[in-house]
């Protein structure tokens, strides 16, 4: 083993360099950083993963990002809505089963309308759950004065996903049409946690074009941005985005978990208290995959209780899993699952990221 590389894990303020050297390690070395990041994760958050019963509660999407899916061009998706009541309902069935906190995601939609909806949807579900459940929401970019409402009326988190960090390589994974600017997608975060949400990013893995460089500037990216918590995932090809025609330039999936394990492993080791979430996505590469990522550094999973008869039509990209199971099959499976990563599960806990807490107390907060 390389006492130069064991040393790299154990030093602070990594470079970019360092960053490199431990997402390209492999055999022992490998071995070794995945080690260091689950005994960080213990010290510093400790051993419980904590739940966001996710509600996709809508795919309409009015952006049209080349990889997604749900993409605004995408004319081969059956489009849903849940109604509000339907949301409050799966609202309530977290609460029942003591998960905690529930995550609100839908397509990204900027107009009054879906404003107000929103904004009234976290004043139902507070009510309903006797004010109870810690709220995520991920709905995109959105003014300034629309996020400080659904603040305001209940929302703790928001996970608002930087995809790569950067610039140029952002630019070739969105259509150049106005709508999808680096810039303001940055400026979305900094608005969030001015207006004091506990802020989330995140980044793809194994896109086209991406090297190594592009990875471990994402990770610097997120200490820059101080972020609180980080939900990534591998790259994932949807047959009908244009993406689709570079998928014989992409390194294999197995490649690209290997890849998203360790990008989880170094952003524990850089950021060691921040939320880490599993992300679905490696599911759908390994049948085992979000518990290998709890047991190199995440403590977030997010099992679905969208109603069923939606699930397949939320579609980021191709073989999600478990589209079939309904919310009660899903929190067994989760139980069961959970059981060979050596984790607690903090059932009836928000799990609200300590990172936030702490940054919260060095400023005064």
């Amino acid at each position: 083993m390389s006492s130069f590389f064991r040393d790299i894990i154990r030093g602070d303020n990594h470079t970019r360099e360092q960053i490199e050297t431990m997402l390209s390690s492999n055999g022992e070395e490998k071995k070794m950083l995945f080690k260091a990041a689950s005994e960080i994760k213990e010290r510093y958050v400790g051993k419980k993963v904590y739940y966001r019963g996710l509600i996709e509660f809508s795919n309409v999407c009015g952006k049209n990002c080349l990889y997604c899916g749900i993409r605004r061009g995408n004319r081969n998706l059956e489009r849903y809505n849940l109604t509000d009541d339907e949301i409050v309902e799966a609202a309530l069935f977290a609460y029942r089963n003591d998960y905690g906190s529930i995550a609100l995601q839908s397509g990204e939609i900027e107009s009054d309308t879906f404003a107000d909806r929103v904004e009234g949807l976290l004043k139902r579900v507070m009510e309903a759950t006797d004010n109870s459940l810690g709220i995520t929401i991920s709905l995109g970019e959105q003014e300034p004065a629309v996020y400080r409402r659904w603040r305001e009326a209940g929302a703790r988190r928001y996970l608002l996903r930087i995809e790569a960090s950067d610039p140029s390589l952002y630019k070739r994974l969105h259509p150049d049409d106005g709508h999808h600017l680096f810039k303001r997608r940055v400026e979305s975060l900094n608005t969030l946690k001015e207006l004091d949400y506990q802020t989330g990013t995140g980044v793809m893995i194994g896109l086209p074009w991406q090297k190594i460089s592009h990875l471990a500037n994402d990770i610097i990216f997120m200490r820059d941005m101080d972020i609180d918590m980080c939900g990534m995932g591998p790259y994932i090809e949807h047959a009908d985005t244009p993406l689709i025609d570079e998928t014989t330039s992409l390194m294999p999936l197995p490649d690209r978990f290997d890849l998203t394990l360790k990008m989880i492993a170094v952003l524990r080791i850089v950021m060691k208290d921040i939320n880490i979430a599993a992300a679905t996505a490696l599911q759908a590469i390994d049948p085992v995959g979000r518990e290998k990522g709890i047991m190199v550094g995440a403590n977030i999973v997010m099992p679905n209780i969208t109603p069923g008869k939606y699930r397949d039509s939320y579609k980021l990209y191709d073989n999600k899993p478990c589209t079939d199971d309904s919310a009660e099959d899903c929190k067994m499976c989760l139980e069961a699952r959970l059981g060979i990563t050596n984790a607690e599960i903090g059932y009836g806990e928000w799990g609200d990221s300590l990172h936030y807490k702490r940054r919260k107390e060095a400023i005064g907060g």
